[in-house]
Order: C-alpha cells, then structure tokens, then sequence
C-alpha cells in the first residue's frame, strides 16, 4: 500500500531560500546602482577661494572657479561620469544677459572642467532664473518687457523666450559644453535649439530635454543654492500639475518629436509611476530622473536627527529611481552613495 506524499505548506520553490545569505542576494539581485549611473550637480559662482556651504542642502556648496578642477578630479576619480552645472551670476537683468555671454559664469567653468578632466561630461543647465532679476524661467511680460499687449501681465512670452535659450545653448556649445540640457518647459524649445545649435554646426550636441518636469514643492532647497527664487507668482502656467500621469506623456512625446536625444523626469521620489510610464512609452531613449533638493534634504534632516540611517535609505531611494525605470539620475547624493555602494 502505497503512503500519500505530505507537501509542505509553504510553496516547493521557496523565494526565502534566496534570501537567506548575502552571497545569495547578491547573485540574485535585479537592480544594481554601478557609479556610471549618476550625474552630480555643481553650483558655481566667481570669486576665489569660496566653498560656501549652502545651508537647506548640508554637504552641498557654491564654488568659486579656483575650486573646480580639485573637486572635478575628486568627481572623475569616484567614477561619476558626469557634472551638471548651474551658476549664480555677478549680476541680474531682465533677460539675463550673463546667461549668454562669452564670459559668463557657466562658460568659464566649462572651460575650466574641460582643462582639468577632458574626459568628464559636461551637461548645462539652460534656463533663465538663475540669471533674471524677476526669477522666472522665460522672458516676463511686463514693466519694460511688456512685449504682447494681448497677453496678462506677469506671464512668460514664449517665442521672445526661445530667442534667449538658442543663444544660451549656442554659448555653451561654443564654450566646451558636451550636452544641453533644457529645462524652462517653454513650448517648442527643443525644436529651437535643435535648430540654433545646428545652423552652427553643432550637430554633435545632444539634447537633454527635461520634458516632463513638474510644478513641486521639492524644489526649495534648490532655489537657495542656486539663490533664484520667482521674485512674484510660481512657475504652474509652465511646469506641469502634480495630478498629472498623462500631460507627462504628452509632453515627452512632444520633445521627442522635436529632436530630444534623451528625456528626464523632475523630480524622481514623487514620480516614480511617471518614470516607468514615460520609459515604457519611450523606450529607445535615454531617461533621467532628478533626485531634487527636496529630497536630498528631507534625508540628510531626518538622518541628522537619527530618525533614519543614511546609507540605508540613500540607497533604497536611488535603487527605487533605477529600478522605476531611470537610465541615469541626477543626484547630490552620489559622491557619498559610491562608497557606500562600495561597502
């Protein structure tokens, strides 16, 4: 007589098992953080001998020029492949003319990182808030600038706007500067430096379009270090509404067909859902999400407080922007996250 096999009550292929060790889990792993995956933001500005430490993003500075090419160095040599500049300028104007100058802020400094380290990636940043005296990202329509009596005052003019980004774009290129990366959501803006920068014979420059960019909260830290917060109103008739998935999609679509060579997500941490669904949508082309300042400073607060350990969520939060779908992701945690991936 034959005895009835008992089966176990759990399932013959246990997961568990897998998880048991850390070699184990280390085999096994689906998203792995290598340093390549990360771009680290600079702020700079002009001066000598400045490291200023910017107060609402701890560990994170303003540099002076002099400075550059030992942190660049520093940089290159943890692996981060890549920088993204933003700069605070000597002076602010309405359209801010220092954005675009042959020896502005950001054009010195490409040209100082590209001296120091050939071989690091440099993307600009080109928008115009850090560099207008009203902190917005377009040209305004009022007082001096009010160009389009049809329009309410206070709003941003687009086309004026689009003449300011090609010749921002233009400079950089001209300066060193390996990709351009738009941020302003000014309709049609990639298609216009598409066009600027290869009448000039750019052709070679990628764009870096941050096509699905929306109006957050999380961005406050960031308007500290680079000192542009909007002098009046916000930035809602540009950016796009938190509650939208699908306006996203519309919007990569449209960079997409104006020539963007790669899409980015800003920011990450809220908009995961958003990542996946634009990468799925896109899949051919390169996605970056930006880990913002909001984020940044919400762990380093609650990590100063010994509410949280730093390494360990640092690391869960840049493995769930990957795993999201994110084929790069700009963050200020990264030259603290490769030792610890490291570890």
């Amino acid at each position: 007589m034959m005895t009835k096999a008992i089966l176990p009550p759990y399932p013959v292929s246990s997961p568990r098992r897998l998880r048991r060790t850390s070699g184990l889990r280390n085999i096994i792993r689906e998203t792995r953080l290598n340093p390549s995956d990360f771009v680290y933001p600079l702020f700079v500005r002009s001066g000598n001998g400045i490291k200023k430490e910017i107060p609402s993003m701890p560990g994170q500075f303003q540099w002076s020029l002099d400075k550059l090419p030992a942190e660049a160095e520093e940089i290159a040599r943890l692996g981060i492949p890549a920088i993204i500049l933003f700069g605070i300028p000597d002076e602010k104007d309405s359209i801010g003319k220092e954005n675009f100058a042959s020896d502005g802020i950001i054009q010195r400094t490409i040209k100082i990182i590209k001296d120091a380290v050939p071989d690091l990636v440099v993307i600009t940043d080109v928008c115009l808030c850090e560099y207008t005296d009203h902190g917005h990202c377009g040209i305004v329509n009022t007082g001096d600038q009010k160009l389009n009596p049809n329009q309410p005052d206070g709003s941003i003019l687009n086309d004026p706007t689009l003449e300011i980004l090609n010749k921002v774009a233009l400079s950089h290129a001209q300066a060193g500067a390996d990709i351009i990366a738009p941020s302003g959501m000014i309709d049609g803006m990639v298609r216009s430096i598409r066009s600027a920068l290869d009448s000039e014979q750019f052709e070679h420059i990628p764009i870096l379009s941050y096509a699905v960019k929306y109006a957050s909260g999380f961005y406050g830290p960031f308007r500290d270090a680079a000192e542009s917060p909007p002098k009046f109103g916000d930035r809602k008739s540009h950016q796009l509404d938190p509650s939208n998935a699908l306006e996203a999609l519309k919007e990569a679509a449209i960079d997409v067909n104006e020539g963007a060579d790669m899409l980015m997500v800003k920011p990450a941490l809220p908009y995961l859902d958003v990542i996946r669904r634009v990468k799925d949508a896109h899949p051919e082309l390169p996605l970056a999400a930006y880990n913002v300042s909001g984020e940044y400073a919400m762990l380093k607060a609650a990590a100063a407080n010994g509410w949280l350990d730093e390494r360990i969520v640092v690391l869960e939060t840049l493995t769930a922007i990957k795993r999201a779908g994110a084929d790069f992701i700009l963050t200020y945690h990264a030259k603290e996250a490769i030792p610890w991936m490291n570890n």
